[in-house]
C-alpha cells in the first residue's frame, strides 16, 4: 500500500495548510438529515495496509490536531509533501462525516500554494482509497505527475501547500442569443431565480424540466423546457426525441426534433421551445394544468 513513507521525525510544519471540503453531491452521494453537530472523525486505514504501531500513533496524533467536521462533509486535510525529480507526493487525510460508509469516485484535485495559486491539477480515481467507514479519516498519498504541473517544480515548496477538491461551479442559466434578445429583463430575472432555486442535476446527469405548455388554435402543442446539463463539459444535441404527458399521465404528443445542433454549456440549464405539429399530437382532450416531458426511449 501507499502509506506511510513520511515519518514524524521528517515532518516540516506547513503553516499554510488548510482543509478542502466538497459536498456529498459532488460524489453523487445522498446527503443525510442535517444535524447541528460537529463530528470528530476516527482513524481508519486501508484493510490491505500494514501499519506499524509508531505509524498508527503518528497519524492519530495528527488527527487529534484537526478540527471536527460538520455533518455531510468530505474533506482533505494536508499532512506532508515530498518532491522528487518529476513527481510530487502529497500525503493527506481523506475525512468524511456521514453516518454511513462512503466510496469516493473520480475527482480532480488541485495542488495549491498558500496564496491559492494552482501549482498542479490532476484527476484521481479515489476509489483506490477504499470504503471510508462512517465518520472516519484515512491517510493516503496522491501523486501529481509532471504532466499535471502548472508551474516549474522548483516553485513548489514543502512548507507552502495544500490539496483541494476542484469544486463544481454553481449551476446557472444559459440563454441562447434568440432568448437573450426576445425576453424582457424581468422574464430573464425570473428564469435566473428559477434555476438558482432548483436542485442542480446530479453529476454527469442530463435531464429536462418543463416551463410552459400550450396548444394553439391549429392544434399544435408548443412547449418550453429547460435542458439541464450536469456534466463538467459542454454537450451538443442534434436530435432530441420527446414524449409529453398531461395531467392525467396520458401521452399526448410524441416526436423527434432535429436541432442546429444545440450546445448546452457545462453545468448550465438552457431553455428551448419545441413545437409539435398537429400530426404529432396523439390526444384530442389535453389537460395541461400539469404536464411532463421526457426523452423518448
Amino acid at each position: 500500500m501507499k502509506i506511510p513513507f513520511f515519518k514524524k521525525k521528517d515532518s516540516i510544519q506547513n503553516s499554510t495548510a488548510k482543509e478542502s471540503n466538497a459536498s456529498v453531491e459532488q460524489f453523487d452521494l445522498e446527503s443525510e438529515m442535517v444535524e447541528d453537530v460537529l463530528i470528530s472523525t476516527s482513524l481508519s486505514f486501508h484493510p490491505e495496509a500494514t501499519i506499524q504501531p509508531e505509524d498508527r500513533y503518528y497519524f492519530q496524533f495528527l488527527l487529534n490536531e484537526l478540527s471536527p467536521l460538520k455533518r455531510n462533509q468530505i474533506s482533505i486535510s494536508p499532512i506532508e509533501l515530498k518532491i522528487e525529480e518529476s513527481e510530487v507526493h502529497a500525503q493527506v487525510f481523506f475525512r468524511q462525516s456521514l453516518k454511513k460508509e462512503v466510496q469516493l469516485g473520480s475527482a480532480e484535485l488541485l495542488l495549491m500554494n498558500g496564496a491559492g495559486q494552482v501549482q498542479a491539477s490532476q484527476t484521481f480515481d479515489l476509489a483506490e482509497v477504499g470504503q471510508l467507514p462512517a465518520e472516519s479519516a484515512r491517510p493516503w498519498i496522491v501523486t501529481f505527475n509532471q504532466q499535471s504541473f502548472k508551474v516549474p517544480i522548483e516553485q513548489i515548496k514543502t512548507t507552502d501547500w495544500t490539496v483541494a477538491f476542484k469544486l463544481a461551479s454553481p449551476h446557472r442559466l444559459e440563454l441562447s442569443e434568440e432568448w437573450e434578445t426576445s425576453l424582457a429583463e424581468d422574464q430573464k430575472e425570473r428564469l435566473h431565480q428559477l434555476v438558482a432555486g432548483l436542485t442542480p442535476p446530479k453529476v454527469n446527469e442530463i435531464n429536462l424540466m418543463g416551463l410552459e405548455a400550450k396548444q394553439d388554435e391549429e392544434g399544435k402543442l408548443i412547449i418550453s423546457i429547460l435542458i439541464r446539463n450536469g456534466q463538467e463539459k459542454n454537450i451538443e444535441i442534434s436530435q432530441l426525441p420527446l414524449v409529453v404527458t398531461d395531467a392525467s399521465k396520458v401521452e399526448v404528443a410524441r416526436g423527434g426534433f432535429t436541432l442546429p445542433p444545440l450546445t448546452v454549456k457545462a453545468n448550465t440549464s438552457k431553455p428551448w421551445t419545441f413545437i409539435f405539429p398537429r400530426e404529432m399530437v396523439v390526444s384530442e382532450n389535453i389537460d395541461l394544468s400539469k404536464w411532463k416531458v421526457q426523452i423518448q426511449q
